[in-house]
């Protein structure tokens, strides 16, 4: 079972979530039962099983697609830290139709208000990702980015700078 690699220790430690990232790439059908840990009652379950399924998505992004709109309603709905930051990266990855796109754009810029700097670095990125995928979204994204870029933390400064080079090519 997944959610036994997933168990265990403290929220300092990913414990056995890269054995699960390995479990998907070589058994891509059990990715389902990945996700479900993302709901599980343990907050460090749900911690490994959002990192394990952000770096599995990441090789294989068409394992989020199944599951898109349960995962739409979990970043709007998620307040740990620990599956906004990997929600932030995994949701761009998925094909959006305009109005969930919007969903995602909303709830990104929700996570801009977030008190964890890596919640908002990451939103950023989300942010992007979306913009690169859809050309409407890139002026205002752009202005987003530019104004975090000049007031965040020094993250989000970092981080702000390399996504303007790649979004105004």
């Amino acid at each position: 079972m997944i959610r036994d690699l997933l168990t265990g220790g403290d929220r300092r430690s990913l414990g056995h979530s890269d054995q699960a990232v390995g479990l998907i790439a070589t058994h891509p059908a059990r990715f389902g039962e990945l996700l479900e840990c993302l709901w599980d009652e343990d907050p460090v379950v749900r911690m490994r099983a959002a990192d394990a399924a952000e770096k599995a998505s990441l090789a294989s992004p068409q394992l989020l697609q199944p599951h898109k709109s349960e995962l739409l309603g979990l970043m709007e709905e998620a307040v740990q830290q620990e599956l906004r930051w990997h929600l932030a990266l995994m949701i761009p990855r998925l094909t959006l139709s305009a109005q969930e796109r919007k969903r995602a754009q909303d709830a990104l810029l929700n996570y801009l208000d977030d008190r964890s700097s890596i919640v908002k670095t990451l939103a950023m990125q989300g942010l992007a990702d979306l913009a690169i995928r859809d050309a409407r979204l890139r002026p205002g994204i752009i202005e987003q980015i530019r104004s975090l870029t000049r007031t965040g933390t020094h993250a989000m400064k970092a981080r702000g700078r390399k996504l303007l080079a790649a979004l105004e090519r």
